[in-house]
């Protein structure tokens, strides 16, 4: 079967579009259906999305259903590039959360599908092979949601010379080095840290010795307790919290997938480990990883890069950070999430790319197209005309807590914006606290 699905294009009804995403019973969000017949001069112009919509990174794709569907009302199915009015139909791609599918659905995208722009989300485990395959093919290419570390270098790039296709968006990991210290300076400590890295793309680039956490925090005054890479979905955490135990830990770090975070964190109380502060990225991202904990998850922190309260807004809609939560809540019954925000800006830069391309179909124009890039999205400002390479353009990031409490189980909190003052702190950091 041929997984993908051309959800703009079709004139479809919003059942339509619910049965198609999987968002109506029986569906699969990949399950495929036919567009409308074309005009025999009508040109098509195809956007390819690739994201892990099944498998354990899920929870980053679940709001990819609802901004697709928001793009093809705004857009109804067309776009003009070069003067010319084009159909506009976007093909998705699960990435299943496995590396090599994630290449294979991009050379689907590329080869078979003809598409006109890439576009692909959420760590390294996808972003990475999508680009590479973009970069053979010379398809103009645009990421997020990983950091531009584990992006850029892990996949060759030198600085000094960059990529050709393929463009990232996003912070790195100087941005939440600076945002976790920040944060945790806002309560006393031993500064003992103990370090969770699982050997995949971010746990290997996070651990770095020269151009991970390891460097900046010493230089910071902490001492990173690392006891070496783990494999992900490990069921026993016991050497890790014993080394922490020993070291007197009081913060943990590091960035794992929700089944892992849900596994050390139990063992850890179980085993009597109680730091001040656990700092995690991927895992902490999502709502529903902190509700797996119930109540142990409350002042469990992690770094922020979108929430409704960022002072952006949309350029495709006009909507406001905070409105576009609000109506993501509605539609779905469901709690906002940080990849809301990015996967609806990078479909934001795609549409604003493609409009300024001066040719229809020519890979170089488009390319061309983005590297003019100047435009303030939902997430904030996106240019790749000064990055700290030249194929990355950086965006805003703090970092806060979950508190229990609020019109969902959980509330994301930002308690520190030293390394972003533009985006409005709501509340202090707090120790996080065990009964008795």
């Amino acid at each position: 079967m041929d997984n993908n699905k051309k959800l703009l294009g079709a004139g479809l009804s919003r059942r339509d579009f619910l049965r198609a995403s999987g968002v109506v019973a029986g569906g699969s969000l990949l399950a495929g259906f036919s567009s409308a017949p074309l005009l025999a001069a009508e040109k098509v112009i195809r956007i390819g999305y690739v994201s892990p919509q099944t498998g354990p990174l899920a929870p980053f794709a679940a709001a990819d259903a609802y901004i697709i569907e928001s793009l093809a009302s705004v857009l109804k199915n067309s776009i003009t590039v070069g003067g010319q009015r084009c159909r506009l139909e976007v093909i998705v791609k699960d990435s299943q959360s496995n590396p090599n599918r994630a290449a294979e659905v991009a050379n689907e995208l590329i080869l078979s599908d003809g598409i006109d722009l890439m576009l692909v989300s959420s760590t390294p485990e996808t972003t990475n092979p999508v680009s590479d395959q973009c970069e053979i093919n010379e398809i103009p290419c645009i990421s997020t949601v990983a950091p531009w570390q584990p992006w850029f270098f892990t996949r060759g790039g030198k600085p000094d010379e960059g990529f050709q296709w393929t463009y990232h968006f996003f912070w790195g990991l100087e941005d939440v080095i600076a945002t976790y210290t920040a944060m945790w300076g806002g309560m006393g400590s031993n500064k003992v840290i103990g370090g969770l890295f699982p050997n995949d793309g971010d746990g290997n680039a996070w651990g770095d010795s020269k151009l991970g956490f390891p460097p900046v925090l010493s230089q910071k005054g902490f001492q990173l307790v690392d006891p070496g890479r783990f494999q992900s979905l490990t069921d026993d955490f016991s050497a890790q919290i014993s080394a922490f135990k020993k070291a007197e830990a009081e913060i943990v770090t590091g960035v794992v997938i929700p089944p892992d975070l849900t596994t050390f964190w139990t063992q850890a109380r179980q085993q009597g480990f109680q730091p001040k502060a656990m700092s995690v990225g991927k895992a902490l991202l999502f709502p529903s990883a902190v509700e797996a904990l119930g109540k142990a998850g409350h002042n469990l922190s992690t770094e922020i890069w979108w929430s409704p309260s960022h002072p952006f807004s949309s350029s495709l809609n006009g909507l406001t950070a905070g409105q576009l939560a609000e109506r993501y809540t509605k539609a779905t019954g469901k709690q906002w999430t940080q990849p809301l925000g990015f996967v609806h800006a990078l479909f934001e830069l795609a549409v604003d790319i493609l409009q300024r391309t001066e040719e229809v179909g020519n890979p170089e124009a488009t390319r061309d197209a983005l590297l003019k890039t100047e435009l303030n999205t939902v997430v904030g400002p996106v240019s790749w005309k000064s990055g700290p390479v030249k194929n990355v353009a950086k965006t805003p990031l703090v970092s806060g807590q979950w508190r229990l409490g609020g019109p969902f189980t959980y509330d994301l909190v930002i308690t520190s914006n030293q390394t972003a003052p533009q985006i409005p702190v709501g509340g202090e950091m707090q120790a996080i606290t065990y009964g008795g």
